[in-house]
């Protein structure tokens, strides 16, 4: 049951859109940090806000025109704890002063927001991503262009393929809506496939955030094997079958 202070919390996120722990505490001046870690918990299991690092998002924007849910909000909000887990392991495999690749996508959403200030240069195809990496003014952010995808609010296209033929990429953070064994990693649209596909291939290393909630689902379109990736980063141990094979494509799994 949500509680008045709660309700508050939510309010703020209803207006604001995120908001950090401090700035929380600024309005409860006499509620412990704890307990008001405890409230986002709890709002959390409710599905009502996401947490980060130092505070939360809210994860039920309603669509201004339609009143539904928009799609990138319905998926922002699912396996919300395995992702946090994948993007605090994965913050830890972002290099300073290397070339960063960042895919859309929410798991990489939330490496994004965990990801401290630091002298990053990192390129993505996620439009909401670079917004919320320009907030840390230290980290040097550069976007692909082309056609803006409603469901992971990425662009792909022509020209940003053209794009990536210009670039160097030394660690890639992709993502992906499925894996199989069979199939490896797939996803739904095929120009976002082609455009992962470059980027796989460009990499020097490749880091896929999958969380086990993708294993043994297959969308149509494939981009890359196991061959074809250094780490797979994922919130609990793989089964012993997939274990097995990355161990023979020698991928690290963390």
């Amino acid at each position: 049951m949500i509680n008045d202070r709660q309700q508050q919390i939510l309010h703020i996120l209803e207006k604001k859109g995120e908001v950090h722990l401090q700035q929380i505490k600024d309005v409860f001046p006499d509620v412990s940090m704890m307990t008001l870690r405890r409230d986002l918990i709890n709002l959390e299991n409710e599905g009502l806000l996401i947490r980060t690092h130092g505070g939360a998002v809210n994860a039920k924007k309603l669509n201004a025109v339609s009143g539904e849910e928009d799609a990138y909000s319905r998926r922002a909000s699912e396996n919300v704890e395995a992702k946090l887990k994948m993007a605090e392991k994965a913050a830890a495999l972002v290099e300073e002063g290397r070339s960063i690749y960042f895919d859309a996508g929410t798991s990489i959403m939330c490496l994004a927001r965990l990801l401290s200030d630091g002298n990053f240069s990192i390129l993505t195809c996620g439009t909401n991503i670079a917004l919320e990496l320009v907030k840390k003014p230290d980290i040097s952010v550069v976007t692909l262009g082309g056609l803006v995808n409603r469901n992971t609010l990425s662009v792909s296209g022509p020209g940003a393929m053209t794009f990536l033929d210009a670039v160097n990429i030394d660690i890639a953070f992709m993502s992906a809506s499925g894996f199989s064994v069979d199939n490896g990693f797939t996803v739904s649209n095929i120009y976002e496939c082609e455009l992962k596909r470059k980027v796989v291939s460009r990499a020097q290393k490749v880091i896929l955030l999958v969380d086990s909630g993708k294993l043994n689902k297959v969308l149509p379109f494939t981009f890359a094997h196991l061959k074809d990736i250094d780490a797979w980063v994922v919130e609990r141990q793989l089964p012993d079958a997939i274990e097995a094979d990355c161990k023979k494509y020698g991928v690290e799994v963390l």
